[in-house]
């Protein structure tokens, strides 16, 4: 009788899948961030302006200045990328 050798199953076509679908998400993400390098502070949800902690007054939100936008996370290693490349080429 012949005896059968073990084979492999193809088992990759799901990790391969979701590596896939995560460089898909990777790329559409750098293109967002490439187009929009900005986005609403967290901390003051975009308007620029903080309470005081008795709710009555206004001051400028201290993390994004009272601009009420800040660099994207994607933006800055893109901007890192950048320099890097800059600083490469001189």
């Amino acid at each position: 009788m012949a005896t059968l050798a073990a084979t492999a199953t193809p088992s990759a076509g799901l990790s391969g899948l979701f590596f896939v679908i995560l460089v898909i998400v990777t790329f559409c993400y750098g293109v967002g961030c490439w187009i929009w390098p900005f986005g609403a502070c967290r901390r003051c949800k975009g308007s620029g302006k903080r309470r005081s902690p008795f709710g009555r007054a206004f001051g400028m939100c201290r993390r994004c200045g009272g601009d009420g936008r800040r660099l994207r996370v994607g933006r800055r290693i893109i901007n890192s990328l950048r320099e890097l490349h800059d600083k490469g080429t001189r």
